[in-house]
């Protein structure tokens, strides 16, 4: 629409002449207009002010503004929608900055702005450093060694070549690699009355021992003794053969007394091996208190349940044994580096071996070293 050659102020002024008495006629031909537009402007003017003209034109000026502002705003909500989505990523953020300056023809200030990140962010994206690279080179290698282990525990291998690593940094890169480990599915069983264990305050206070069962590539059945110290965590010893009675259970457990010393007490549960008369004159004879828990109560043995878990996830299932000879090599391996690599949770995450050796430095515990020498495993 063409705008009037006359302002509001002028109009007004018409409109005054014709309300004094002034013949319409006459001053549409002073002015230079039709009787329309003199008509017109009565429909919108009249009864107004000057203020009040002035008053109306701030109000389309706003008006207009508004309306121009929410167009943009419409157009900014439409761009978002199609480009950028869940976009928390800095380089996630790049792209969709582009995307708006390619498809919608906006302005990089404006995107930049609409998207939440910073110009010059946009311009110079970070470079992936060394150390970054390094570190997720490292993660990869862990994982893939260790194909059992969660990203805490990657974090906790880490520690000693990239100290001050966050754990949040180390799961990022772990879930970008897409290395998280899938959780084996456990049997679903009835709740039951739990009874408490009682806490080991030293080391070599309670040794706790069960039999993990396994097989060889031929189908023969593998028998597996587990000790574990129950304060320490450490595995005390894991003998495999093809069948371990009581008396192999007691010259085992003097064998590992040699470098260790006797416990004061050991948890067992009513398997005929525990309830042998060699083993039961073997802590007798040791003045070993003997603790057996209740039949069908496996968690009142719960520190070698937990181990025995880790010990069938991260061994057992990953190894298939052709030999004898062999599967005691890798059990053996596997053991060492349980106690001596392995981070454990409830210890502070650190090995068992360093945390008890920790507290023998600490609190000065002596062993119950053996008075006779026993006899060598047959």
């Amino acid at each position: 629409m063409r705008k009037s050659k006359f302002t509001e102020e002028q109009i007004i002024g018409f409109l005054k002449q014709a309300e004094a008495g002034m013949a319409v006629a006459e001053i549409c031909r002073k002015g230079g207009f039709s009787d329309a537009t003199f008509y017109k402007w009565r429909a919108k003017f009249g009864g107004m002010e000057v203020s009040d003209a002035r008053r109306l034109r701030e109000l389309e000026a706003e008006n207009a503004k508004l309306k121009s502002l929410l167009a943009e705003a419409h157009l900014d909500m439409h761009a978002l929608k199609s480009v950028l989505g869940k976009a928390l990523a800095p380089q996630v953020k790049r792209e969709a900055i582009g995307q708006l300056i390619n498809q919608h023809q906006m302005s990089e200030r404006r995107a930049c702005r609409l998207v939440g990140l910073s110009r010059d962010s946009y311009r110079n994206a970070l470079e992936a450093s060394a150390q970054t690279e390094a570190l997720k080179s490292k993660i990869v290698e862990i994982a893939y060694a260790r194909r059992r282990f969660g990203y805490r525990r990657v974090h906790d291998l880490l520690r000693l070549e990239f100290p001050g690593v966050n754990h949040k940094r180390v799961y990022r890169l772990y879930s970008d690699a897409n290395l998280a480990v899938r959780k084996r599915k456990k049997a679903r069983r009835p709740p039951a009355e739990r009874m408490g264990l009682n806490i080991a305050t030293r080391v070599n206070e309670v040794w706790s021992m069960d039999f993990v069962s396994d097989s060889l590539a031929n189908g023969r059945r593998l028998k597996c003794l587990t000790v574990a110290d129950d304060f320490s965590h450490e595995a005390v010893d894991i003998a495999v053969d093809y069948g371990i009675s009581g008396q192999y259970v007691t010259r085992l457990l003097d064998q590992a007394a040699l470098f260790r010393g006797y416990p004061s007490a050991v948890r067992t549960d009513n398997g005929p091996e525990f309830t042998s008369r060699a083993f039961i004159a073997w802590a007798q004879g040791h003045g070993i208190r003997h603790i057996l828990i209740e039949p069908g109560r496996p968690m009142q043995n719960g520190y070698i349940e937990s181990f025995n878990g880790r010990f069938r996830d991260e061994c057992l299932n990953e190894h298939w044994f052709e030999t004898l000879h062999q599967a005691r090599n890798i059990i053996a391996a596997w053991r060492r580096d349980y106690n001596e690599v392995r981070p454990h949770g409830s210890i502070g995450r650190m090995p068992p071996a360093r945390f008890a050796e920790e507290h023998r430095r600490h609190a000065g515990d002596a062993p119950r070293h053996p008075t006779t020498t026993s006899n060598e495993i047959q």
